[in-house]
């Protein structure tokens, strides 16, 4: 008998049972769903909520290929045993430090998944699946175990199941759990040692007394926020071979990912347009405030502020942001007006807390998860002004 046989007699047996949600979710994965739709009423099509995920997932997994080899290859470069970028040693380390945090954090998130369908008794929702991937890649490769799945339980339960489940969450589930981890467990997610494989140990037994040399793991926006030049040129930025979270450092896989998303007419390019252009705005305002002389070089913001505008594009988080959080469609602007007032006020208060912040020299997460908040606001003004609009035309009209 095949597998598909043996799922769909379970699938029978469990019918009508608290268990059939689980039954059901492993059955529709693997398989089409059974069901069809008839009649006029409906638009048929071969996409659904199961597919965009995955089609949102096809465009991470160049980042996760990517950061498994940059994961290694920081490693080596920090202990002073430089190892070619695509080779297998610099992969091998990659590996066994990043599919764990993949394995983790789908574990843990579609254990609770299901777990809540089987209490409602509704469906297993897919929308974990995109979040499933987008956590291991926006958190440092060392952090513990134990502690991702905390913070993803929570992210689950907190960010997205009191809500209702998919489609009902105010914030965006996997910037709810970085966010968790960053004020719950804030020594493993910033500083100068989280961000490179054995960074954190090798200072640990330096500590304690042992005669060895320290890794420096320091990202671009550590160097920058203390007042020091980055030691990478443009290339590593834009192509990636830099220090930071697994999967935000190449801005070349993060531009085609969006792209893609664009051309699949899944993301946003109003979304991740005007984040830009926010964000570039924020970057010459603060070029000119130092240039008018207003920030002098003893100042601790001088190191952002004098940043090149458009190098905030490629460094931290914020090109990873803008592509695959921004343009969450769940916690995003609905209109079209008011995606561009969201993402530029995204991409401006990303640069506004990126300078003014030096202890947490990245402010893409928290300004997404501000904006998250106002989206609603912003649709419901953008619906009024245009209802306002229709009325004094139609009252000129009357007249």
């Amino acid at each position: 008998m095949s597998l598909k046989s043996k799922l769909h007699n379970l699938k029978e047996k469990y019918k009508g049972t608290k268990m059939a949600p689980a039954f059901n979710a492993l059955h529709t994965f693997l398989y089409l769903p059974n069901e069809t739709t008839h009649g006029g009423t409906h638009i048929k099509a071969a996409d659904d909520l199961k597919r965009t995920m995955n089609t949102v997932i096809m465009a991470l997994v160049p980042c996760l290929i990517f950061g498994m080899f940059n994961a290694g290859y920081q490693h080596y470069i920090a202990t002073g045993a430089p190892v070619d970028f695509l080779s297998w040693d610099a992969f091998y380390v990659g590996l066994i430090k990043v599919l764990p945090l993949v394995v983790v954090s789908y574990g843990v998130g579609l254990g609770i998944e299901f777990l809540f369908a089987v209490i409602k008794g509704h469906e297993v929702e897919e929308g974990y699946l995109v979040t499933g991937m987008l956590v291991p890649l926006i958190v440092p490769v060392d952090l513990p175990l134990w502690m991702l799945a905390v913070a993803v339980a929570f992210g689950v339960v907190i960010g997205k199941e009191v809500f209702g489940g998919t489609g009902m969450n105010i914030l965006n589930p996997a910037l709810t759990i970085r966010a968790f981890l960053f004020f719950a467990y804030p020594t493993w997610m910033s500083g100068d040692k989280v961000w490179v494989h054995g960074a954190v140990e090798r200072a640990n037994e330096i500590a304690s007394g042992a005669n060895l040399d320290a890794i420096s793991g320091e990202t671009i926006l550590g160097s920058l926020a203390q007042g020091q030049q980055s030691a990478y040129s443009i290339a590593d930025m834009f192509f990636g071979f830099i220090p930071g979270s697994v999967g935000e450092t190449s801005t070349l896989l993060i531009l085609l990912g969006g792209l893609f998303l664009i051309f699949t007419k899944i993301g946003s390019w109003r979304i991740m347009l005007s984040s830009v252009i926010g964000a570039l705005v924020m970057g010459l305002i603060f070029n000119g405030v130092v240039d008018a002389g207003w920030i002098g070089e003893g100042s601790k913001f001088y190191g952002l502020m004098s940043t090149t505008f458009w190098h905030h594009l490629l460094i931290g988080g914020f090109a990873f942001g803008t592509v695959f959080m921004a343009t969450d469609p769940v916690t995003a602007s609905q209109t079209t007006k008011g995606k561009w007032i969201y993402g530029f006020l995204i991409g401006f208060i990303s640069i506004l807390i990126r300078v003014f912040n030096p202890a947490y020299p990245e402010g893409v997460m928290l300004a997404i998860l501000l904006m998250n908040v106002f989206a609603p606001t912003i649709d419901h003004y953008v619906v009024q002004g245009n209802v306002k609009k229709r009325m004094k035309r139609l009252k000129a009209k009357i007249a």
